[in-house]
C-alpha cells in the first residue's frame, strides 16, 4: 500500500497526535544522511587531471561503451545503488533478511503487534520500508473504522462537530512509532560525524594514491606504500551514499593509474593482477551458479554481495582479460535480473487478479448503495453486507502501485456513498423515532396517572388498550428506548400488580366458598324429607337461603351451582311443588346471587334486560299463534291443529306470567 492512508478524517478533537501526524513525523525522519547537508569535499565530482570525470562504472576501464543504456547496466545500476546504500551503513544490510509479510490482509492488532517486535528485535536503519508497509495499512484501516464509528455516531442522532474516538490500539501504534522515530533519529545523529569523517579520510588516501605516480623513490617502497594505502580504504568506514560511486570510481581509477606506472615492475603488477584474476573468475563461476538458482530473490542478494566484492575487495587485472571477465559478469547478472524481472511480472499478474477482486467489490458496494430500501431491517442487513465487503477488499492483497491510489479512491467513494444514503435513511427515520417517542411518553402519563385507580372495572380495559397501542407504535431513538419502557412497564406492573393482589384475596374466600358449598350440596343430596310438605318446604328454602349466604365461588368452581339447582328441583320434585312456584324460589336465590356481585348491579342489569327480551319474545309468539287461529273460522274447536294452537298460546301465558312475576321480583332489588 501507498502512503494512500494518510487520510485522518477525524476532527480537531482527535488526540493530541493523530495517525496523519505521526506520517507527517515520519516523513521528517525518514531524511536520510545523504538528504541532510553533508561535509564539504573537496571533489564532489572526482575528475582526473588527463582523463576528465570518472564513468561510474566498475571499473571504466571495463565498460564497453561510455553511456550505453542497456539492461545489463540498468541490473549493475540498480545493485550498485543498493550496495551504496548498505555501504553507508553495515546495519542497512539486515533489510533484506527481514520477511516482508502481507500486512494488507493484517488486522489492526496485529500490525501493532508486528510495529513492536520490529523497534524491538531488529536494527532500527534496517526496518523502514517494513515500517512504511506497516504504517500504510494502519491508516487505511484505522480510517475505515474511523468513518464506520462517526457513521455510527451521526446515525444515533450525535452532531459531526462533536465526533470523537479513542482506541487503545491507536494508542500503542503511536507510541511503538514514536520509539522508532527516536530510536532512527539517535542512530543518524551518532552515524552523520562519522560518515563526513570517513569521506574526508578516503578522499584523502585518494590524494595520496595520486601522488605516488612518479615519485622518486625505491619502487619497492612505492608499492608498500600503495599497498598501505589499499589496506587504509579498506578499514575506513562507510560513508553517504551518496559519495560512494563517485569515490569508488576515482579510487579504482588512480589504482590503475597506479598499476600503469608499474610498469617498471611487472612481477609486483603481475602478481596482484593473477590475484584478483583468480577471485573475479571464482566470483563469476558462483555468479553462473545463482543464475540457475530457482530462489530469484536471494540468488539477486548473493549477487549483489558479489558485486560489492568486486567492486570494493579487489583490484584490476590484466587488460587482455578484462573486457572478458567482465562480459562474463555482466552475462551471468543479465540472466539472474531477466529471472527478477519475470518474477516481477509473476507478481505483477497476482497484483493484477487482486485488482478485478476489488473492482468487483467496489462494483458490488455501488450496487448496494444503488439498491433501494425503506426499512430499518432492509437497512442492517446491507450494512452487514458492505462490511463483509469492506473486510474482502482489506484481505484481497495488493495492486498494481500505478492503479493504487485511484483503487483506493474508487472504494473509499463507493464506501461514503453507501454511507450518505444510509445517513439519509436513518436522518429520517430519526424524525418518525421522535414522534413515536413523543407518543409513548403520553402513554406513560395515562398508565402513571391511573396506575393507583380502585375504579377497577373501568381502568383495566384502559390499561389495556393502551399496551396495546404501544405495541402499533415504531421504535423510538436507542438511547430513550430502555428509559421510556422501563417508565411504561413500571406503572403497568404496578396497577395489575394491585389487581392480582385484590383478586389473590378473593380467591381465597370463593375458594371457601365453594369448600362450604360443596360439605352443603352433600347435606342436601343426602336429606330424607319427612312427608310433611309444609316442613320440607321450609327446610329446602332453609337450605337455599344458607347456599346464599355463603358467596361466590371461583369462576372455574361455578359447575356447583347447577348441581345444587338439580337437588333442589329433585327435592320440589319429591314434595310434588308446583313448577313455578319452585322456579321463583330458585329464582330469589339467583337473584341474591347476582346482588352480591361487587359490580354495581351489572349483572342484575343484565338479568332484568334478559327477562324483558324473553317477555318480549313470549308476546310476539302469542301475537303469532292467535293471528294463525283466525284462518280457522269454519273450524270445530275439537279440531286437532286448533287444539294444538290453543294449548300452545295457554302454555306461553303460562311462561309469560312467570317472567313477569320474575321482572317483577327483580325490580323490588333496586
Amino acid at each position: 500500500m501507498s502512503e494512500r492512508d494518510n487520510l485522518q478524517e477525524a476532527d480537531g478533537r482527535q488526540e493530541d497526535i493523530d495517525v496523519s501526524q505521526v506520517e507527517n513525523e515520519t516523513e521528517e525522519t525518514s531524511t536520510a544522511p545523504e538528504d541532510k547537508e553533508t561535509v564539504a569535499t573537496t571533489e564532489d565530482t572526482v575528475v582526473d587531471e588527463n582523463n576528465g570525470t570518472v564513468d561510474d562504472t566498475p571499473e571504466s576501464s571495463e565498460t564497453e561503451t561510455p553511456n550505453e543504456t542497456t539492461s545489463e547496466d540498468e541490473a549493475i545500476n540498480e545493485i550498485d545503488e543498493s550496495n551504496a546504500e548498505d555501504a553507508e551503513d553495515e546495519g542497512n544490510k539486515e533489510r533484506h533478511t527481514i520477511e516482508f509479510k502481507e500486512y494488507d490482509k493484517m488486522s489492526l492488532e496485529s500490525l501493532v503487534i508486528e510495529l513492536e517486535k520490529l523497534v524491538k528485535k531488529e536494527k532500527v536503519q534496517a526496518i523502514k520500508r517494513h515500517l512504511d508497509g506497516i504504517k500504510s495499512e494502519f491508516n487505511s484501516k484505522f480510517n475505515a473504522l474511523l468513518e464506520e464509528k462517526k457513521a455510527d455516531f451521526i446515525n444515533d442522532g450525535g452532531n459531526e462537530i462533536d465526533f470523537y474516538y479513542s482506541n487503545p490500539i491507536q494508542k500503542r501504534f503511536k507510541t511503538a512509532y514514536r520509539e522508532y522515530r527516536g530510536k532512527l533519529n539517535e542512530h543518524y545523529k551518532n552515524i552523520e560525524q562519522n560518515l563526513k569523517q570517513n569521506l574526508k579520510d578516503k578522499l584523502e588516501i585518494i590524494e595520496e594514491l595520486k601522488g605516488l605516480i612518479n615519485v622518486e623513490e625505491n619502487i619497492n617502497t612505492t608499492y608498500k606504500h600503495f599497498k598501505e594505502l589499499q589496506e587504509r580504504w579498506r578499514n575506513t568506514g562507510p560513508i553517504p551514499r551518496d559519495k560512494y560511486n563517485n569515490a569508488w570510481n576515482s579510487y579504482h581509477h588512480h589504482v590503475e593509474m597506479f598499476y600503469d606506472f608499474l610498469h617498471l615492475n611487472r612481477d609486483l603488477r603481475d602478481l596482484d593482477f593473477k590475484h584478483n584474476l583468480e577471485k573475479k573468475l571464482k566470483i563469476i563461476e558462483r555468479a553462473e551458479e545463482l543464475a540457475q538458482d530457482d530462489n530469484v530473490m536471494r540468488a539477486f542478494r548473493e549477487l549483489q554481495e558479489l558485486h560489492k566484492m568486486w567492486k570494493e575487495e579487489l583490484g584490476p587485472v590484466g587488460k587482455e582479460h578484462r573486457e572478458e571477465i567482465w562480459e562474463r559478469f555482466k552475462a551471468a547478472t543479465k540472466i539472474i535480473n531477466d529471472k527478477k524481472q519475470l518474477y516481477y511480472k509473476e507478481i505483477d499478474k497476482v497484483y493484477e487478479k487482486n485488482l478485478e477482486k476489488k473492482l468487483e467489490i467496489i462494483a458490488s458496494i455501488r450496487a448496494i448503495a444503488d439498491e433501494p430500501s425503506s426499512s430499518h431491517g432492509a437497512w442492517q442487513k446491507k450494512i452487514k453486507e458492505i462490511e463483509a465487503l469492506r473486510e474482502s477488499f482489506f484481505n484481497a492483497g495488493k495492486v498494481p502501485i500505478k492503479v493504487n491510489e485511484e483503487t483506493w479512491a474508487k472504494f473509499k467513494d463507493a464506501v461514503r456513498t453507501f454511507n450518505r444514503r444510509k445517513n439519509a435513511f436513518y436522518k429520517e427515520l430519526k424524525k418518525e423515532q421522535y414522534q413515536n417517542l413523543q407518543k409513548k411518553r403520553e402513554l406513560v402519563k395515562i398508565a402513571e396517572d391511573n396506575k393507583d385507580s380502585e375504579d377497577f372495572a373501568v381502568t383495566t380495559p384502559l390499561m389495556k388498550k393502551i399496551q396495546s397501542d404501544w405495541k402499533k407504535i415504531g421504535h423510538v431513538p436507542r438511547k430513550d428506548s430502555d428509559k421510556i419502557w422501563k417508565q411504561f412497564k413500571s406503572a403497568c406492573n404496578h396497577y395489575f400488580d394491585r389487581i392480582h393482589a385484590k383478586r389473590n384475596a378473593a380467591n381465597k374466600e370463593f375458594v371457601e366458598a365453594f369448600n362450604k358449598k360443596q360439605e352443603l350440596l352433600q347435606t342436601l343430596n343426602n336429606l330424607k324429607l319427612s312427608k310433611d310438605k309444609k316442613k320440607d318446604l321450609e327446610v329446602i328454602k332453609d337450605y337455599i337461603s344458607k347456599w346464599k349466604t355463603l358467596g361466590r365461588v371461583p369462576n372455574d368452581k361455578r359447575y356447583i351451582e347447577s348441581k345444587f339447582n338439580k337437588a333442589v328441583d329433585e327435592l320440589f320434585g319429591k314434595l310434588k311443588v308446583d313448577k313455578n312456584e319452585a322456579e321463583m324460589i330458585k329464582f330469589e336465590n339467583k337473584l341474591e346471587t347476582l346482588n352480591s356481585n361487587d359490580d354495581n348491579h351489572r349483572s342484575l342489569d343484565n338479568e332484568r334486560s334478559f327477562i324483558r327480551k324473553k317477555i318480549d319474545d313470549l308476546k310476539g309468539q302469542i301475537n303469532q299463534l292467535e293471528n294463525n287461529l283466525q284462518f280457522f273460522t269454519n273450524v270445530d274447536d275439537d279440531n286437532p291443529l286448533v287444539k294444538e294452537v290453543k294449548a300452545n298460546i295457554a302454555k306461553h301465558r303460562e311462561e309469560l306470567n312467570l317472567w313477569k312475576s320474575k321482572l317483577s321480583k327483580i325490580k323490588e332489588m333496586y
